[in-house]
């Protein structure tokens, strides 16, 4: 540097605040052109181009005694002016005007000036004497009003840090050293722009950065208008003057449709970055130039592999420093790429504030909504752009400048039909889709938005798709996600995809592929136009007071393959009234639920072996079908609340349904018995029988079953059969409130996969098995409110016994129990104990080796007289109202060192039980500290 000073450099925030203008060059270069223009100047600007770096130099060789507005202008508009000093530099009235120009764009906009003394002395630039000083002596006698401020602005010019000529061996060296510290102080200058500010990308920009430290290639990966080129492009201008050459290739997807398109952007590449207008026509050839460069290329928005091969060849082509960044909207394409995971960066959407943020400064030019009137207007349209910068900038452009009534108007209008300049951009990824892929996506568009993944593609494979490539797709181009097993999406996305079936036929409802709307479908069941194009139905019945159907209502609807009459309330009344059905209409359905359904049993015309799911919550049916010849494919049954039950259906359960998953008869209150088949079926993995209060028994299993969770609350059991040992994959037993339950046979406890018992309420049971110890794999027994006395020895590994070495939680509240095992504390695992309202008057000593206990509660036992030490780990005690409790040595102290004392603990007792407690707690305190004192060496 030649010279330093007294004034600092302003500073990136204050110019991000104060700068109120668009930079559109990053140098401006100010020097006298008879001296330097083909020389230093020439190199310099040359060594600036070949970095990238956006830099205005005036070409007038001629140049008049006023300075040009547009090179005013041009100065004001740039982010760094370098001033090139040379000695005739003063002679020139038109640089002087430039440099206070300069220094004005300095002080109003943080503008960064660097000078350069070029074969001149900084010194004489500063005091203005030498040859430089008799230069601005002849301006100034011609100009004398100017001779003040001429003179401290080359003072002012001087004093900054700059370059000297003079300590350089050579030009090409200050030229590098110059260039190199305008790299180094760009990226700190943030252009400003009132028209278009870009919002919540600071941290993104951050996160991106640091991927592509260490990776070559990045991909960038979104629904389409979440951002994924605005963020591309803040990347490429921050950092595409580190590379010998750069290329952004915007719109590839939309250029490559056009003919020819692709090789215009072949051609765009070889030209941007090769530097050359005129590339020579060898592909090959310039591939080749292409590698051997330190090249940064973004590629947006592309769809297929063969659109990035035709730009990069081959994934490992260039040099280890290039980078190449793509942005899709299909994460498979990146895949193909060889693109790592750990590289692929899916945009999300914009935070609350954010999003209001970047609408408001659409909608009003500002940062937030104005306080009156249009603040709560403003949220309904966030919630609905769901953080989609695209949708929030188009509908802030929208509603800019209209009244309140009209964005009232405008709000109710979009809950009816979407922003057409938003669909048109999400659409795109689904016109990409193949006929299948879109059948699929407009079937979870519509019915599934929400469900369980797993079920959703039984019902798509039923109708004839191949489901799981599919959904793997839709995921891969950004249409649905996968969370926690459920299949959802953006709102947005919805509604474009329902917005593409409205359009099937705006007019008339009955002639589109899906219903869901409450309003259509009542207008097609009231008049009956359905039609052979409805494949789908999903009705709210809380919509409606009721509705009557004409008996061949769904004749015409013959390709009908998902019916669903629900009743979001769930208020159990029947709403939709028919006296029969007629026709072929449910030939196809593979999916029905009929909240309320009306009628004693199914449809004739339906054909089991195609059903998926049957549900009839609050049905009137009485049995399922007369004809069990064509049920073989009927893979999930669930007849929830039907309370006309009075037998096992006809026994169907057993004779066909050899694939059935899962059968749920949840609150079957009339079912008495199941069929004694009922556990041979191959494939049936849960069985709920919960709330069938007229069900006593169980069938003997005489064969080995696959069931792993099995519902029997509040059934009239009395007993399980002996044979249940059969059930070898049983991990889940479920028994509350059966208060008719006297009794667990022996062998439950041959059951090695059994992790969970539930005995909740069963108030008639008076005793575990004694064999109970067997069950290794056992994690919670929950025995609550039984009439258990006694605690098995097995469970603590006496008589022969393991014991449950993996119990974390055992629940023995209300159970009367008299006594405690000694050995407790063998249960090494346990980290719940509930022992409240039992009949006990100690706990075992050994409980201090349940080092992961963290709950034990011991209210309303009323007949505990002690507590001895307890675990060190205990988070939580609760033992209020244990009325006889006397002595707790192991309350304060568990482990005989204060310092281990868990200040976490939480007791519950009365006034003088705790005042009792710190007494003892303090007088121990007490002695340990004198002890302590006793040992410390004299002073």
């Amino acid at each position: 540097m030649a010279s330093s000073s007294s004034s600092s450099r302003p500073s990136s925030s204050l110019s991000s605040m104060n700068n109120p203008r668009n930079n559109k060059y990053d140098v401006f270069l100010s020097f006298r052109e008879e001296e330097t223009r083909d020389s230093f100047n020439s190199h310099l600007y040359s060594a600036l181009c070949e970095t990238n770096i956006e830099t205005f130099i005036d070409d007038q060789l001629v140049r008049g005694n006023e300075i040009s507005q547009s090179l005013l202008d041009a100065i004001e508009a740039s982010s760094i002016s370098v001033i090139v000093f040379s000695e005739g530099y003063a002679s020139s009235r038109w640089c002087l005007d430039e440099l206070l120009k300069i220094l004005d764009c300095r002080k109003e906009y943080a503008q960064i000036v660097i000078p350069v003394f070029y074969r001149v002395d900084p010194s004489h630039v500063r005091k203005q004497i030498g040859s430089f000083g008799v230069s601005i002596s002849e301006l100034e006698k011609r100009f004398p009003d100017k001779k003040q401020s001429w003179g401290s602005a080359l003072t002012e010019a001087a004093n900054l840090s700059g370059f000297d000529s003079h300590v350089f061996r050579n030009e090409s060296e200050l030229i590098k050293t110059v260039v190199d510290e305008i790299l180094e102080r760009l990226p700190k200058v943030v252009p400003f722009d009132n028209k278009n500010q870009l919002v919540g990308v600071e941290s993104r920009v951050e996160e991106l950065e640091s991927l592509l430290a260490a990776a070559p290639i990045l991909g960038i990966w979104g629904i389409g208008g979440i951002g994924k080129t605005t963020i591309a492009r803040v990347i490429f201008n921050k950092i595409s003057r580190n590379f010998e050459g750069s290329c952004f290739l915007q719109n590839v997807r939309e250029e490559s449709q056009s003919p020819g398109g692709l090789a215009r952007l072949q051609q765009k590449l070889f030209n941007e970055v090769l530097k050359d207008v005129n590339v020579i026509p060898d592909i090959d050839f310039n591939f080749r130039r292409l590698s051997r460069r330190k090249v940064l290329i973004v590629l947006d928005d592309v769809t297929s592999f063969s659109q990035i091969k035709s730009f990069i060849r081959v994934s490992d082509w260039f040099l280890p420093e290039s980078r190449l960044i793509l942005t899709t909207r299909d994460q498979q394409v990146l895949k193909n790429w060889v693109v790592k995971e750990r590289d692929i960066y899916e945009m999300k959407e914009l935070e609350h504030d954010h999003a209001l943020e970047l609408f408001s400064r659409h909608a009003f030019k500002q940062n937030c909504p104005p306080e009156v009137g249009y603040k709560e207007l403003s949220e309904v349209v966030i919630n609905y752009a769901q953080g989609v910068p695209l949708a929030l900038e188009i509908l802030g452009c929208y509603l800019f400048g209209r009244e309140k009534e009209v964005w009232e108007s405008a709000i109710n209008k979009l809950k009816r039909i979407p922003n057409v300049e938003i669909q048109n951009v999400l659409k795109v990824s689904f016109d990409d889709l193949d006929d299948e892929e879109k059948d699929i996506f407009l079937d979870i568009v519509c019915f599934f938005k929400g469900k369980d993944k797993d079920f959703i593609i039984k019902f798509l494979n039923a109708c004839g798709f191949d489901a799981q490539i599919g959904i793997s797709d839709l995921v891969n181009k950004s249409l649905i996600v996968i969370h926690d097993n459920k299949i959802t999406m953006h709102d947005l996305l919805q509604e474009m995809g329902r917005e593409i079936v409205r359009q099937e036929s705006v007019k008339n409802p009955g002639e589109r592929s899906r219903l869901w709307h409450h309003e259509d479908i009542i207008e097609v069941l009231t008049f009956n136009t359905g039609t052979k194009k409805v494949e789908g139905i999903c009705f709210d019945m809380s919509r409606i007071k009721e509705i009557y159907l004409h008996p061949d209502t769904f004749t015409k609807m013959c390709k009908l393959r998902f019916l669903k009459f629900y009743n979001s309330k769930d208020d159990g009344e029947n709403k939709c009234k028919v006296s029969y059905l007629v026709g072929p209409g449910f030939a196809e359905v593979r999916y029905l639920h009929w909240y309320g359904y009306p009628l004693k049993s199914l449809p004739s015309n339906i054909h089991p072996e195609k059903l998926v799911s049957i549900e009839m919550p609050h049905g009137n049916i009485q049995q399922l079908w007369d004809d069990v010849e064509h049920n073989g494919k009927l893979k999930q049954i669930i007849s929830r609340a039907c309370n006309f039950f009075t037998k096992s259906p006809n026994h169907s359960l057993t004779l066909h349904l050899d694939k059935l998953v899962n059968l749920n008869l949840n609150n079957c209150k009339s079912l008495r018995i199941l069929p004694a088949g009922i556990f041979r079926l191959e494939f049936l993995k849960e069985l709920d029988l919960w709330g069938c209060s007229k069900l006593k028994t169980l069938p003997e299993i005489s064969s080995a079953g696959n069931i792993e969770v099995m519902y029997l609350n509040g059934t009239a059991i009395e007993e399980l059969p002996s044979s249940i040992e059969c059930l070898s994959r049983l991990s889940a037993l479920y028994l509350d409130n059966c208060k008719r339950l006297k009794s667990l046979p022996s062998s439950l406890c041959k059951l090695n996969s059994l992790n969970f018992i539930y005995l909740r309420w069963c108030s008639s049971l008076k005793s575990l098995p004694d064999e109970l110890g067997n069950l290794e794999a056992l994690d919670s027994l929950i025995a609550e409110g039984t009439a258990i006395r006694e605690v098995p020895l097995s469970i603590v590994g006496l008589n022969n016994f393991d014991g449950l070495q993996n119990l974390t939680s055992l629940y023995l509240t209300d159970c009367g129990i008299t006594e405690l095992p000694e050995n407790l504390g063998q249960l090494s695992l346990l980290r719940e104990l509930y022992l409240e309202k039992n009949n006990f008057e100690r706990i075992p000593e050994s409980i201090i080796h349940l080092s992961k206990l963290a709950y034990l509660k011991l209210s309303y036992c009323e007949r505990l007289q002690s507590l001895p030490k307890l675990p060190c780990n205990l988070s939580e005690l609760d033992a209020h109202h244990c009325t006889a409790l006397e002595s707790s040595p192991g309350l304060v102290f568990p482990s005989h060192d204060p310092q281990s004392f868990n200040l976490t603990n939480n007791l519950k007792l009365d006034r003088n039980e705790i005042w009792e407690i710190l007494e003892d707690a303090l007088q121990e305190i007490q002695v340990m500290a004198i002890a302590r004192w006793k040992q410390l060496p004299e002073m």
